[in-house]
């Protein structure tokens, strides 16, 4: 299993010595995820739990939201802070939580669980038993769980790091009869340097 510190020095120097717009991952507007999570939730309030949220805007575009309520876990605290300055008075509103998912025992289950783009670093199948088991203790029953990985066909790294590409079905695979797949879609990134991506979004319903 990869040292829990060597990821968090990882992705603390990544935060710290480059903006958030200077990232291959970065997006002005989540369309996708939004979109992901309207198809399967629709409007109603919910409470979303952001997965290697860092210094994404998926968070501004929720706290928008009627009766949203917004936890926004990363293992990078720099990144959480320059999430935190971004959105300025408003962020007392969210929880926000340095930690690693592969290490994290939530305090309380949440109706949203989504992740872009953190899952596919968990190249170690007992990094994988340990996201899914803290996906357990996160979900509640009836609630969703939105993952975007890399797509079978998309980049073998990231960040200079290797990942495991995913698609719907290896998915369903790992997270096991607990949860039932709902959606699944393909997605094509634009980097800010403008070389494309290919990801996929797949979308689970947690059963019991």
């Amino acid at each position: 299993m990869t040292d829990l510190s060597e990821r968090t020095r990882h992705w603390e120097t990544v935060y710290s010595t480059k903006s958030d717009k200077d990232v291959s991952w970065f997006e002005e507007n989540p369309v996708i995820s939004l979109e992901v999570i309207d198809a399967a939730w629709g409007s109603a309030p919910a409470s979303v739990l952001d997965i290697g949220g860092g210094a994404s805007r998926l968070v501004d575009a929720l706290l928008a939201r009627p009766g949203c309520r917004v936890t926004v876990l990363d293992l990078s605290k720099s990144a959480l802070e320059a999430a935190r300055a971004r959105i300025g008075e408003n962020a007392d509103a969210v929880d926000w939580v340095v930690a690693d998912v592969t290490d994290w025992q939530p305090q309380k289950t949440y109706d949203i669980w989504h992740d872009r783009a953190a899952l596919h670093f968990l190249t170690q199948p007992e990094e994988r038993a340990a996201y899914v088991r803290t996906l357990s203790a996160a979900l509640r029953v009836g609630g969703i769980a939105v993952i975007g990985t890399f797509a079978p066909d998309g980049p073998e790294k990231c960040s200079g790091l290797p990942v495991m590409r995913h698609d719907a079905e290896s998915l369903a695979q790992m997270l096991g009869d607990g949860l039932s797949l709902l959606d699944s879609r393909r997605h094509e990134h634009l980097t800010p340097w403008g070389s494309i991506q290919k990801f996929q979004f797949s979308t689970f319903k947690r059963l019991y």
